[in-house]
């Protein structure tokens, strides 16, 4: 998959590129095309600078998370919700902890960190399939809402912005947070219609009711705040969050007599490993995206969006945003290339790049997490996973579209 999207790039871009020499002469295409490669292997080596200390950094507080039970604390808080949600997980099993940590990784926004957990979260799954090739509910459940991308904290996204020379980083935490409920609420929903799962049940909905209270009463608080107001509540928000997060996973694991240095440094050095592993694909992906960028057959691609759009009569604003939408569901090092690139284009904190950066915070790699999810446990069957999880992606392109317009327009 990942092979034919690279190769695509490239194919696409050689396309474009020499029929714009021969129809057009434009012979500096090829130039423009080369210097690309070069300055899109500079940019991934200073991204994954910070991304080393980022991902070093967040498995290190995790770490201590795990050793002073808050993980485990968590898994018995959402027993009774799983016990109705995975009926044929039994309660205490393995799975459920790796579910809640896979859970945790993804909330902060440690997509490459959540990764080899939910592969031994499926795993332990596996262990109560009673099919060896076909996917089981519970399975499909877990990765449905692991696709739906429910991010509390999208650290990486922050990174990113920062790496860019954002002035607030953390800008699009509200949006992220809007969109990405929007995709986790359709994700379950999708999948309670197709497993007949009983969301009425008592327990299910003392779990689901207040927290959609909770997310109705904050959005009709923001709705009656201005632009400037959201824009400057979503920056103290966020930086609280992070930051607050930081001091109860160390207070914590204090009063638990946690080592918390020891803890931190054990968990930085699964980061580092996890971060190193990145930088290939990284590079891979940066320079395939931005030859096609380049070649001007992305712009291409876009005017005809723009196009359709604006024979709608809608404004197009939006559309320069969508690349990291357009590659998302096939590949995440794709859709942070966009990312990245559409902020070096368009500037950090430039509507299309707000989009682009809220889209890469509440969507998943769809095919992607299939892919390796499923491949990793063998199962060749997978079922109503994908229209599930392809109906929670799209959900959350659109949230994070109107979220932006709401926010930032």
């Amino acid at each position: 998959m990942l092979n034919g999207l690279w190769l695509g790039f490239f194919l696409v871009a050689a396309i474009s590129a020499l029929a714009q020499w021969l129809v057009g002469g434009n012979a500096g295409i090829f130039a423009a095309m080369v210097e690309s490669i070069f300055a899109m292997a500079k940019l991934s080596v200073e991204v994954m600078v910070l991304l080393f200390g980022t991902l070093t950094l967040w498995l290190g507080f995790l770490k201590i998370a795990e050793k002073a039970g808050i993980v485990e604390w968590l898994a018995k808080v959402l027993g009774p919700l799983f016990a109705r949600l995975m009926p044929e997980v039994p309660p205490g099993h393995p799975a459920l902890g790796l579910i809640t940590m896979n859970f945790a990784a993804n909330g902060l926004g440690l997509d490459n960190a959540a990764t080899p957990i939910g592969l031994k979260a499926m795993r332990a799954l596996q262990e109560l399939n009673p099919s060896s090739s076909t996917a089981s509910n519970a399975q499909i459940l877990f990765l449905v809402l692991n696709a739906s991308s429910l991010t509390l904290l999208p650290v990486t996204i922050f990174m990113y912005r920062a790496q860019q020379g954002a002035t607030d980083p953390t800008l699009v935490f509200l949006p992220i947070l809007l969109a990405t409920s929007v995709s986790t609420l359709v994700g379950l929903l999708s999948v309670a219609v197709m497993q007949r799962l009983r969301l009425w049940d008592p327990v299910v909905l003392a779990y689901l009711i207040p927290g959609a209270l909770l997310l109705g009463g904050f959005m009709a608080l923001l709705g009656s705040l201005s632009a400037v107001a959201l824009a400057g509540l979503s920056s103290i928000l966020g930086n609280l969050t992070l930051f607050g997060v930081i001091i109860v996973f160390l207070v914590i694991g204090a009063l638990k007599r946690v080592q918390v240095y020891e803890a931190f440094i054990e968990g930085a050095k699964e980061g580092f490993d996890v971060a190193k592993g990145v930088l290939p694909y990284l590079v891979a992906m940066l320079v395939a995206v931005g030859v096609l960028r380049a070649s001007g057959a992305l712009e291409l691609a876009l005017d005809g969006i723009r196009h359709a759009v604006g024979w709608l009569g809608l404004d197009t604003r939006f559309v320069e945003g969508l690349p990291t939408a357009l590659v998302k569901p096939f590949s995440g090092s794709a859709a942070r290339a966009m990312l990245i690139e559409t902020m070096q284009t368009h500037g950090v904190d430039s509507f299309p790049a707000l989009v682009a950066a809220t889209i890469q915070g509440s969507t998943e790699t769809t095919f992607y997490v299939l892919a390796v999810y499923f491949g990793a446990v063998g199962i060749q069957r997978v079922r109503h996973a994908v229209g599930c999880a392809l109906l929670a992606e799209l959900s959350g392109v659109i949230a994070a579209i109107f979220v932006c317009y709401w926010f930032f327009a």
